[in-house]
């Protein structure tokens, strides 16, 4: 049985996300955000309505300003009292998993995308892959952070503004730089 590009991008396969089915679904998710981004301020139940109908799931006290994007929507799980500052980008062509309690600063990007080094595979074939993301309760991620494919962040963890996070982050931690490394711990804290 040969699986549909859709199927082998959420397993993590090399696909090609450029046939109708995957086109159709992106701009479906576009359309969910231009709307989102464009909705008036005090529109608070257009603005729930709207996040309701992208996202996979999302807990009580969820928040995300505008502008927000995103590929599907639909790979995207946020906890309870999640807040998002403006500008967030998640490219969840993987699952995206965000505990409960956790703040994002301005532009921050979550990005589980991620293109072949072989340029046969990337520039002639199209493929890409993905690998999820799970971000943990009470977490803070800094203003400008980038967290990359497959990165698991344990719980109550401060990633500093700027930082690239390119490998797994533990629990109760601060990680800071480019690359993200721990530089302290927030066990006594």
């Amino acid at each position: 049985m040969s699986l549909s590009e859709r199927e082998k991008m959420v397993r993590g396969k090399p696909y090609k996300a450029f046939g109708p089915e995957l086109v159709a679904e992106r701009l479906r998710a576009e359309t969910l955000c231009h709307r989102y981004n464009q909705s008036a301020p005090d529109d608070l139940g257009l603005r729930q309505s709207l996040l309701n109908e992208l996202l996979g799931s999302m807990g009580k006290n969820a928040v995300i300003m505008p502008t927000f994007r995103c590929d599907y929507g639909w790979n995207i799980h946020v906890g309870d009292n999640f807040y998002a500052n403006y500008d967030l980008i998640v490219l969840d062509v993987c699952e995206v998993r965000i505990g409960k309690n956790c703040m994002i600063a301005p532009r921050v990007v979550i990005s589980t995308a991620g293109h072949p080094l072989d340029r046969r595979e990337r520039c002639e074939e199209g493929l890409e892959f993905g690998q999820p993301i799970t971000i943990g309760d009470d977490v803070w991620l800094g203003a400008g952070a980038i967290i990359n494919p497959g990165v698991t962040i344990g719980d109550n963890v401060v990633i500093g503004a700027g930082a690239v996070v390119t490998r797994d982050i533990p629990s109760n931690s601060v990680a800071v730089g480019v690359p993200a490394k721990v530089s302290r711990s927030l066990e006594s804290v």
